[in-house]
């Protein structure tokens, strides 16, 4: 009886270590994601080519702006790009410094040193890792989109207060991005000299003008080559980035000398919530720019990790997944992760053979890169739809922008996710109602059952679609198939918010991304504004599938299926003959 007792706990025990064996397991790289990169190289090689231009003089830029110079930034592009491109979750996301993570990292650097932020790194990709491996990743879809919004808004408006100094040739340190600017501005007023104001003004001109006329180009790399070449020729008495490392640095181990441990698990803290945070909504991003693609978002909390775990170690900064440089890679043609991979070595032959040539851009060339970069993160047309949604969506939106810039970034995403709950809160209460009915003689359940025979599927949303539930219906409506015509019945919404109408948008995107058609039937009318700024009703392949009742919605979907099943016969039948 005895040694069975004692044979329990090693039992347990040995269950447990097993189960974490298991779960550590199924986050490494598969051999599908293996053959995965060698099914399309050339397109992989020019999609990792395309990204490296454009990330060049970002990670130059954004390393400067950290503190720890354009080498670190260099170096975490290389190192951060190829490890989470393995290991992470996403076939198409693209690693490096991030302009969000640079104004974590300011503060760090100034209270602490800049041996402290190589710390910081690394208890911020164990703390990936452990997030990664306990299944948080699909928390992480419960942030609301004003919070988004207002989010990027703030760190756009760091990024470029940030960049005053260097913009008006000067140097310049107080407390505080605006302190700072306001420090670089009064020397200059005093002492006017266009030069570096007017390279700024021309690389950040260059990329704007180009993101509208050609935004496939990657004119920032074009614009700082320009601009670095003229200033050599004519010789301006401009500041420029200095010398870098003629290749990657040998790992050392980070000087934990003086440094109070302690002191750096906050701030760790806030750069790993912020990298599970930028790199899961770019995933997001990146899936929803090409039909099929899914995320495994554990994986992708647990790359992330690997990648800030190692890092430190070559002397780099904290990384994150990049949005632009994401984005770049899909409409690029990127297949796989091969392509970000590609991106990192590019980037490595760069340092290898041309870091005499890196070494003379100005830097207000790379003021006029993150300006620029600043003025494109915020997404004029959301930001005012979401003003003009609700109350609430406006009042979290100008809340977390508001506390982003003059607090910090964990403070304000756990602001603003603490009044968007309030809100949706407060609107589920006033939706909850007791009425005295009729039965409703329009119950179609028993004419929808039989409708999966004509490839056709009705849905009916019922209660609130916020935040909240709104995920959960994405991914239940997303798996459909085997169908032609889905219908949407939203009379029986009582909640809508931004957030619920964004992810209904994009579900109908991805849908009919498929070849499946939407149609929608009984928006209210208090709703059809929400979903008029938000775009759902513009996703739609046509606006006539737009309907007030749910009857003439399927009647419309069953002379739509048939039409369409006339169609294949008549191409079957012309590619018979």
């Amino acid at each position: 009886m005895i040694e069975e007792g004692l044979k329990r706990p090693s039992a347990v025990m040995a269950t447990t270590i097993l189960a974490a064996g298991q779960r550590f397991r199924g986050l490494l790289p598969t051999r599908v994601d293996l053959r995965g990169m060698a099914a399309s190289p050339r397109r992989d090689l020019v999609a990792g080519l395309t990204v490296a231009i454009v990330a060049l003089p970002l990670a130059l830029a954004f390393g400067i702006s950290s503190g720890l110079g354009a080498g670190a930034g260099l170096v975490t592009a290389i190192v951060a790009g190829v490890l989470a491109a393995f290991f992470g979750g996403s076939n198409l996301q693209v690693s490096g410094p991030t302009g969000a993570m640079t104004v974590v990292l300011v503060p760090i650097i100034t209270h602490y040193g800049a041996d402290a932020v190589l710390v910081v790194g690394l208890l911020a990709g164990l703390f990936l890792v452990l997030l990664g491996w306990a299944g948080a990743g699909r928390t992480m879809r419960y942030i609301p989109l004003p919070v988004v919004e207002g989010f990027t808004i703030g760190i756009a408006v760091i990024i470029a207060l940030q960049q005053v100094p260097a913009a008006l040739g000067v140097l310049a340190t107080a407390e505080g991005v605006l302190p700072t600017a306001l420090a670089a501005l009064g020397p200059w007023l005093g002492a006017p000299d266009w030069t570096a104001p007017a390279i700024a003004v021309a690389v950040a001109g260059a990329m704007l003008i180009a993101a509208r006329l050609r935004p496939g180009l990657p004119v920032s790399f074009v614009a700082v080559g320009i601009v670095t070449a003229a200033v050599a020729w004519l010789d301006l008495p401009v500041g420029t980035i200095g010398a870098i490392p003629a290749g990657l640095p040998l790992p050392t181990i980070p000087n934990l000398q003086g440094i109070d441990l302690g002191r750096l698990v906050l701030p760790a803290v806030a750069v790993a919530a912020l990298a599970s945070f930028e790199s899961l909504l770019s995933a997001t991003v990146a899936d929803g720019m090409r039909v099929g693609e899914r995320h495994n978002s554990d994986r992708e909390l647990f790359g992330q990790g690997v990648a800030n775990l190692v890092v430190p170690f070559f002397g780099g900064v904290p990384a994150t997944a990049a949005i632009a440089r994401t984005a770049v890679n899909v409409r690029s043609g990127a297949r796989s992760r091969m392509a970000a991979i590609t991106h990192s070595l590019v980037l490595l032959v760069v340092v290898l053979v041309a870091s005499g040539l890196v070494a003379r851009i100005p830097l207000a060339a790379l003021a006029g890169v993150l300006i620029a970069t600043a003025v494109q993160m915020v997404q004029v047309s959301s930001v005012r739809a979401l003003l003009r949604s609700t109350r609430g969506d406006a009042v979290v939106l100008i809340l977390t922008a508001a506390a982003t810039i003059a607090v910090d970034l964990v403070t304000a995403v756990i602001l603003g996710l603490i009044v968007a709950g309030a809100f949706a809160l407060q609107q589920v209460a006033r939706s909850a109602h007791l009425d005295e009915m009729p039965l409703d003689p329009g119950n179609h359940a028993d004419e929808e059952s039989s409708l999966l025979d004509e490839h056709i599927v009705a849905f009916r949303l019922d209660g609130a679609l916020f935040f909240g539930a709104a995920h959960a219906f994405l991914l239940e409506l997303a798996e459909v198939s085997d169908v032609r015509v889905v219908v949407l019945r939203l009379s029986r919404v009582a909640t809508l918010d931004a957030t619920g109408a964004s992810v209904l948008r994009d579900t109908i995107r991805r849908l009919e991304g498929r070849g499946v058609t939407v149609l929608l039937s009984g928006a209210r009318a208090e709703h059809r504004g929400v979903f008029e700024g938000l775009g759902v009703f513009a996703s739609l392949s046509d606006r006539r599938h737009i309907f007030d009742a749910t009857p003439a919605a399927i009647d419309h979907a069953r002379v739509h299926v048939a039409r369409r099943l006339h169609e294949e016969d008549v191409a079957a039948a012309q590619l018979a003959g």
